[in-house]
């Protein structure tokens, strides 16, 4: 069945297949995964991108990679609905953002392409976030959040409808687009409310596949040569749907990530190459064009 926001794919494995109906629940697919990123590696290069007048932050980093990541790994792009496995047909970002007065929280959503280096991640998360800091203008989530509990009723019989035609038919890509919980990835930065990481669920409305919770820095003792150090990191709480894609497909892809985390200059030009899922590119010339 043709989607908005993504193309049936199918597999040569017939237990890839199976799982979907096995877990037909993304929490029931859940699995969890903590990551530890060396914060001085990070802080070392947003002080060199600072010196340079480039403004970056850890959120555009952990961002960046992962754009990266998807561009040679395209599974993590997957979703599943109703027992079927879709290949998204654009990869977006959804994450949580404090308000200027750090009183309330808002999510907002941009689009990437799987192109983009470091500093194109880091703009367009800038832009989104200074528009969000400077001005009451509501999300397009908040727009549709605000007429659906305006009306008494109207939220039940709204998101219920909504789930309806998701799981059997195909959301309007108005409502796809205003929708966080439609997202290629969901990351939520716990360290501005000093929190440290946790294993957030997967909503089970929407199309997200991996959440990704940003912690607190916290210090760690590592073995260096003979020596013991004390380390700060950055913990990553990491839940994946793994009807996307099966455990030796996510443990090489996480031992790659890390790659990036070590050495964040990798991101600053583009990759040699993109790989798309199935015919995704034939389907739709404009997927990845943000």
């Amino acid at each position: 069945m043709h989607r908005t926001d993504g193309y049936r794919v199918r597999t040569d494995d017939p237990m890839y297949e199976i799982a979907a109906y096995v877990m037909d629940k993304r929490y029931d697919a859940s699995n969890f995964i903590k990551q530890d990123i060396d914060l001085e590696v990070l802080q070392d290069y947003i002080k060199k991108c600072r010196r340079k007048g480039i403004s970056m932050s850890h959120m555009a980093i952990i961002i960046a990679g992962y754009i990266r990541l998807v561009s040679q790994n395209p599974y993590l792009n997957r979703f599943v609905m109703n027992k079927r496995i879709y290949a998204r047909n654009h990869f977006c970002v959804s994450f949580v953002t404090l308000t200027q007065d750090k009183r309330n929280s808002t999510v907002n959503k941009v689009y990437f392409n799987l192109d983009d280096d470091i500093f194109t991640v880091s703009r367009k998360l800038n832009e989104v976030i200074e528009k969000s800091h400077s001005t009451s203008e509501e999300t397009a989530m908040d727009k549709l959040a605000t007429k659906l509990v305006r009306a008494p009723g109207l939220l039940s019989i709204a998101v219920g409808f909504f789930k309806f035609l998701d799981k059997y038919f195909t959301l309007p890509f108005s409502i796809v687009n205003a929708s966080p919980f439609h997202t290629s990835l969901f990351v939520t930065n716990l360290a501005s409310i000093r929190m440290g990481a946790v294993y957030h669920h997967i909503y089970e409305f929407g199309t997200t596949g991996i959440f990704v919770s940003m912690g607190q820095p916290v210090k760690k003792l590592v073995k260096n040569g003979e020596m013991i150090e004390e380390h700060k990191f950055l913990e990553l709480g990491i839940v994946t749907d793994e009807r996307i894609a099966d455990g030796h497909y996510y443990s090489r892809c996480f031992r790659e990530l890390k790659k990036f985390y070590k050495d964040p200059e990798l991101l600053e030009t583009k990759p040699d190459n993109i790989k798309y899922d199935s015919d995704i590119k034939k389907k739709n010339p404009e997927f990845m064009k943000a």
